[in-house]
């Protein structure tokens, strides 16, 4: 084999392996993890081609910075991709839950439109 085939060769194993590890840590690669807590705003199955579960959440708090004393509203977003765990989530309408998530980098069709993915339902309290 010549040099210009071994550089080329090489060239394409480098840039085959630097694809596999961007494409790992943008889809795979578990960013952070953790547990968020409010009520359940809405949450739908939707999609066109990949129905996915959808929902989002109000958690409510206290706002120091602006206003002494006035509350704050936070929307989080999450997809569901476990049936059980979305079907949890349908029963438990008017509930005060505990949702336990991972957020990935990146998004795919089949696994919903948010970085965030929850995968475990901790409580659920009704209101």
């Amino acid at each position: 084999m010549t040099t210009t085939g071994k550089v080329i060769t090489w060239t394409s194993v480098i840039a085959v392996l630097a694809l596999a590890g961007f494409i790992f840590f943008k889809f795979c690669f578990v960013y952070s993890e953790g547990v968020n807590e409010g009520d359940i705003n809405y949450f739908q199955k939707e999609g066109f081609i990949f129905k996915t579960y959808e929902g989002k959440m109000i958690q409510t708090g206290l706002k120091s910075t602006k206003v002494q004393g006035s509350i704050q509203s936070n929307e989080f977003k999450f997809s569901v991709v476990d049936e059980h765990v979305a079907q949890q989530l349908n029963d438990g309408s008017n509930t005060n839950v505990k949702l336990h998530w991972k957020r990935y980098l990146g998004t795919l069709p089949w696994r919903g439109n948010s970085q965030f993915i929850v995968d475990s339902i901790y409580t659920a309290k009704p209101k």
